[in-house]
């Protein structure tokens, strides 16, 4: 399936702890539907070389909606065939 968000893009939550924010989307896993968003679900996670980091978590893609699209918006412009009389 392919999905509308894209890498860049700039989404707002629709439900969940983070409904509201706004951000713009790290990655996308569209096998698994689901996307990481800058300042969203952010999460504690311990490694062992750098000690306690955050880091953002994935979620699922029907809880986003878009509100700014990275990608231009392609004009389509038809050439005015010349008619012969």
């Amino acid at each position: 399936m392919k999905l509308k968000i894209r890498k860049g893009d700039t989404v707002q939550v629709l439900a969940g702890g983070d409904k509201g924010k706004k951000g713009t989307v790290i990655e996308v896993k569209p096998t698994a539907m689901k996307i990481k968003i800058q300042g969203v679900k952010v999460q504690t996670h311990y490694d062992k070389k750098d000690g306690l980091l955050k880091k953002e978590g994935f979620i699922d893609y029907s809880n986003v909606k878009l509100v700014e699209s990275a990608a231009k918006e392609k004009k389509t412009t038809k050439k005015a065939s010349a008619k012969s009389k």
